[in-house]
């Protein structure tokens, strides 16, 4: 069942914890050709704050600054098969210049491509101010999910209350 909603410090927080060990997330930007690219990007942040962003270091030279600063509309995507959850989340995104956000977000992972570090000019800092989510999260076992499934086949009617998805506005 799906609901949209205002969300809530519980929603917000479930949001989160959908995200938090998810290594890595699709980052979708329209491209200078007008088609739709995605890449994967590795999100930086410790805790979502109240501002519902999202951060990620990106080369202030590459495409993805470049195409942000004509199109700043934007979809990260994540998905933990292994859990059976999934959030997708749309907003906007900039380069913002914050010296004190990028060494508090660094890592030793995001030195691998910015050997430079935090200073190195061409480090920025790609924040996403998230204003729709959506996600799916589902509990039952594979084996129920798999019985759900067998009789959707047999009947010819979808499986109802397949887990827990829910649709979120967070501006």
């Amino acid at each position: 069942m799906s609901t949209t909603s205002t969300t809530t410090t519980t929603e917000h927080q479930k949001l989160w914890d959908l995200i938090k060990d998810i290594k890595f997330g699709m980052f979708v930007h329209r491209h200078a050709n007008g088609m739709m690219h995605s890449q994967p990007l590795t999100t930086q942040n410790k805790n979502m704050d109240e501002g519902n962003r999202l951060y990620f270091f990106v080369s202030r030279s590459g495409e993805i600054a470049e195409h942000i600063a004509q199109d700043d509309n934007v979809n990260v995507s994540y998905a933990d098969t292994g859990e059976d959850s999934y959030v997708s989340v749309s907003g906007k995104a900039l380069i913002v210049e914050d010296m004190g956000k990028k060494e508090t977000l660094w890592t030793p992972m995001a030195k691998a491509w910015f050997p430079g570090g935090p200073t190195d000019p061409d480090v920025a800092l790609l924040e996403v101010l998230i204003g729709h989510a959506e996600y799916w999260d589902v509990k039952e076992s594979k084996m129920v999910q798999l019985v759900r499934m067998a009789k959707a086949a047999v009947t010819g009617e979808p499986p109802k209350n397949f887990g827990e998805h829910k649709e979120l506005n967070l501006s």
